[in-house]
């Protein structure tokens, strides 16, 4: 495989021919997340309830079995059968450093990783490295492994000092590595704000703390290149790859601005094309959505604007439509989809769909709901719905509880009595707090007492549910990454 470089808005290989990155994104795997694995709360406190309750052994075992199953070289060939060139690792820090022992680096992490490399190097298939959740957490949501809803990392030069060390320490690994595409220094970083309070204030206005962003990235691209020259280097912008009007122009070579392009026409609730009315602190309400209203948001996006103001490469890391809402739904969620992705492709921006493989989601690949897992977690997901603790499913019907907690949170506005309260973002912010934290982790019990009695074997074949001859695939999501990745359409040709 050739080392890429960039080359104005594109992307080339070693010959100098345009290379279009598109794929997906194995999220769950080295960064669990409660919405995809299953689980509630943070990864980091479900495997100090595992080590509790199952012992350090068998717990370790446990995720050991699920990170196998979960992805391996048979999910790398199947991607790659589909025409997709690409595939974006989400990784946690803490598989290669631990906090009581910082900048002591962990084999096995880079083992495991290593692995997928040389599977992807077989089969083809770039990978780009993402650091998911980093030393002191750059954002407060649970996919940076957050159990507190704090951001330190912008704050704390012990953490920025680990963050810049650990890069170097992947850039000395795999610098000699053509399969990697590249580095993805942050995930979602969201920098305003972060002195201990919520990631936007109560009045609902962010603040974005850009000179933090722009050293932070300047720092570990400086050290990264003093180590490795060639790779590109993908930066995302601030308040969860939203926001970029204030960084720093193109400072370096090879280097691409990621974008996260979430909308409401892949969330529903709601017809499409017609109207969406997806909940949430920073939605419009009621909106008609269709391909106009689609490319609007995508030409108006701070990151397609950004990009094409440089002339630098724009690539998607994240988008992507719900399936779990209502069935009869389901077709509009991927008619937004296909809308959604040929609009990448009209605009050559690169992308990735979030994610690959889940419990039943938004994935590409999901698990069966008769599998062993499934039918020994099913209950305990069922849990997690009626009480909310999954954040990140706001286009679900309310339920009792959540509509008790926003009520709540309104009554509590209402004692401050401070008309400068951006009611609806504090109900958000209230109900994660109460329902993603601090339920999350009291359930998370709940979960590991249901593999408390199982043998390692057991374990071993329950998590196998997890692996890509048991899962489902979901075929009309499957036809459009055919359609639209660039390998399946130079087939055609």
């Amino acid at each position: 495989m050739d080392f890429l470089r960039t080359e104005g808005k594109n992307i080339v290989d070693a010959r100098g021919s345009v290379v279009r990155l598109a794929g997906t994104c194995a999220g769950g795997w080295m960064n669990l997340e409660d919405f995809i694995n299953g689980h509630s709360g943070a990864e980091h406190t479900l495997r100090h309830q595992m080590a509790e309750v199952l012992g350090a052994a068998r717990a370790e075992f446990f995720f050991e079995r699920l990170l196998e199953h979960f992805f391996n070289e048979s999910d790398i060939a199947y991607i790659r059968s589909l025409g997709a060139t690409v595939v974006r690792l989400p990784l946690n820090y803490r598989h290669f450093e631990d906090d009581d022992k910082p900048y002591a680096y962990k084999e096995a992490g880079f083992e495991r990783l290593g692995r997928v490399l040389d599977w992807c190097d077989k089969h083809g298939l770039y990978a780009i490295l993402d650091l998911h959740a980093v030393q002191g957490w750059q954002n407060v949501h649970w996919h940076s492994d957050n159990a507190s809803g704090i951001s330190l990392f912008w704050h704390d030069a012990h953490y920025q000092d680990r963050f810049v060390a650990l890069w170097c320490e992947i850039a000395r690994r795999y610098r000699h590595r053509a399969v990697v595409a590249g580095y993805n220094l942050i995930n979602e970083p969201c920098v305003g704000n972060q002195r201990g309070d919520l990631p936007w204030n109560i009045h609902g206005n962010y603040r974005p703390e850009w000179p933090l962003l722009n050293a932070v990235y300047r720092r570990t691209v400086q050290a990264i290149r003093q180590i490795d020259a060639r790779h590109i280097i993908f930066l995302e912008g601030d308040c969860y790859s939203r926001q970029f009007a204030g960084l720093d122009a193109p400072f370096a070579e090879n280097l691409v601005y990621s974008s996260h392009n979430y909308t409401a026409a892949g969330f529903g609730p709601g017809k499409y094309p017609g109207v969406i009315d997806l909940p949430g602190p920073r939605t419009a309400g009621p909106e008609t959505w269709d391909l106009a209203r689609q490319e609007q948001a995508f030409l108006e996006h701070e990151g397609t604007v950004f990009t094409d103001r440089h002339q630098v490469p724009l690539w998607i890391g994240e988008f992507g439509s719900v399936y779990n809402g209502a069935a009869h739904e389901v077709p509009d969620r991927l008619r937004a989809m296909d809308e959604q992705l040929g609009l990448f492709e009209r605009h050559r921006a690169h992308w990735t769909t979030w994610t690959y493989k889940d419990v039943g989601v938004m994935g590409l690949v999901t698990l069966d709901p008769a599998s062993e897992y499934m039918q020994r977690v099913g209950h305990f997901i069922g849990k997690k719905l009626l009480l909310g603790t999954d954040h990140w499913m706001q286009w679900m019907p309310p339920t009792p509880i959540g509509q008790a907690v926003g009520q709540l949170a309104e009554q509590v506005c209402g004692v401050i009595d401070d008309d400068g309260i951006d009611r609806r973002y504090g109900r958000a912010c209230f109900s994660q707090s109460a329902l993603c934290f601090f339920t999350g982790a009291m359930l998370q019990r709940s979960y590991v007492s249901l593999f408390q009695a199982l043998t390692e074997n057991d374990i071993d074949r329950t998590l196998a549910s997890f692996s890509l001859p048991q899962c489902r695939v979901n075929q009309p999501l499957e036809g459009l990454i055919r359609k639209y990745a660039p390998s399946a359409r130079r087939a055609d040709r």
